[in-house]
């Protein structure tokens, strides 16, 4: 699954034109790696998100296309 798919599906960012500035912008980080909206997300990777000041770090535990919301934070764990 694409990167900018993966944090809409999963919540993480609320929009998938946000999350693609977001990684275009360099602020997303995979396994340590600066990665672009395109990467590839597998389970496993550690995702890393640059909001300002905070970040957020979470590890993918699946990939599905589609969720409820109430489910979508069953797709990673924050570490």
């Amino acid at each position: 699954m694409r990167l900018d798919k993966y944090l809409k599906v999963s919540r993480l960012i609320k929009r998938r034109t946000v999350a693609n500035e977001a990684c275009d912008a360099g602020r997303v980080l995979i396994n340590g790696k600066a990665a672009k909206a395109g990467t590839p997300v597998k389970e496993g990777d550690v995702v890393e998100i640059l909001f300002g000041t905070k970040s957020v770090k979470v590890e993918v535990l699946n990939t599905k296309e589609t969720v409820k919301k109430d489910e979508a934070a069953e797709m990673y764990k924050e570490l």
